[in-house]
């Protein structure tokens, strides 16, 4: 879940004008050939390039100044093109996508606040991306997976928002977490559409100003903390169906290629790592390892699908992740107290030791990972 969002219009026209969906990896060096140099400061969104011709493009982001900051591609009216979040101070990352002939602008936003800092681009000409017929089954197989997701996400809300309608606190707290673990398994797809985040999952810290708090997270708040659904709580109910219908009906014009595949991937450990590791996610109601889980499972689920293609290209690099991915599940594992379903332990009694160990193997799974999109497209 994205804490600060810049306004987005509809995915359609995203799907119209995008070729295809951004892309990150830990650790460049932020010197790749060819690639645009992005300076990140304080003040100032330094850009070693206002030209590019179409196709792959690559930011080679250094973020030079004191606050952690994000670097956005977007078109001229805020839809993302492409994005990196949590860059932190003295460090680098990498951003790629691939992009169609027009009008752009790159933002910095230091301290992950407000418009943010912009500098226009232009890109133009170029061809598109060749596709061999694994990759075309990749992203056909993964299309499926999301839809798959979505339709059998509605069935769970409803059980939730029937109970959150009812007034029925019990009910509703036992519904709440299986009713997120679609949404978590797809969230970087699900977060394209990006009219339909803010609305379902935005926590109560990450409002733009003036935005009406609903979804998921201020009816956990209701359950847990205020212990009580009133009359503004029950009537969040249906609109945080409805809006998930939405993402439902919607999901299927998504633009998906084998690179958004991969940097989804990479994202899902992004979340966990910003969000579900350090408590903050699911922090009244402490379903956090829920969460974490169905992240896991959708980077998962990408990279099984690349996993012969990148294999061709870097088995050394298949072989860790095979090993990470498995550490990872495993370590998972100790706090499933129920194996055939998704009952784990709550997030408050996992301890600080426990936590450290829990965010070490998501780094020691997040690095290999963010260099998937490399062997995929080599």
């Amino acid at each position: 879940m994205r804490a600060v969002r810049f306004s987005v219009v509809t995915a359609a026209a995203t799907v119209a004008a995008l070729t295809a969906v951004t892309g990150c990896a830990e650790k460049s060096d932020g010197k790749g050939e060819g690639a645009v140099q992005v300076v990140a400061k304080d003040d100032a969104c330094e850009v070693s390039k206002k030209e590019l011709p179409a196709g792959h493009v690559e930011l080679a982001v250094e973020n030079k100044g004191s606050k952690v900051t994000e670097v956005y591609v977007l078109f001229p009216d805020d839809r993302i093109v492409a994005e990196r979040e949590n860059i932190g101070p003295g460090t680098k990352a990498t951003i790629t996508a691939e992009i169609k002939a027009g009008s752009y602008e790159i933002a910095c936003k230091p301290g992950m606040k407000g418009h943010g800092i912009r500098q226009k681009i232009e890109v133009s000409g170029g061809k598109a991306a060749k596709r061999s017929p694994e990759m075309d089954q990749a992203v056909a197989a993964y299309r499926t997976y999301v839809q798959a997701q979505a339709d059998e996400t509605l069935p769970k809300v409803k059980v939730f928002t029937d109970a959150v309608a009812a007034g029925d606190v019990e009910a509703a707290k036992k519904a709440y977490a299986d009713s997120r673990i679609g949404w978590e398994r797809t969230e970087p797809v699900a977060e394209s559409f990006g009219d339909i985040d803010p609305k379902v999952d935005v926590r109560e810290d990450g409002l733009e100003d003036g935005q009406k708090w609903t979804g998921w997270h201020r009816l956990e708040k209701a359950l847990w903390q205020d212990k009580k659904l009133g009359a503004e709580e029950k009537a969040l109910a249906p609109t945080l169906y409805k809006d998930l219908l939405d993402w439902q009906k919607r999901v299927g014009t998504a633009e998906i290629t084998p690179t958004s595949m991969a940097n989804g991937a990479k994202e899902l450990l992004d979340e966990v790592a910003t969000g579900k590791v350090t408590g903050e996610e699911e922090r009244y109601s402490h379903t956090d390892l829920v969460d974490f889980k169905a992240n896991v499972e959708g980077a998962e689920k990408s990279y099984a699908l690349l996993k012969p293609i990148a294999t061709k290209n870097d088995a050394a690099l298949t072989s860790t992740l095979d090993k990470r991915f498995a550490e990872l599940n495993t370590l998972l594992d100790k706090y499933r107290t129920d194996k055939s379903s998704y009952v784990f332990t709550s997030y408050e009694k996992v301890g600080k030791a426990d936590r450290k160990e829990l965010s070490d193997a998501v780094n020691a799974l997040a690095e290999p990972l963010s260099r998937l999109a490399a062997a995929v497209t080599k």
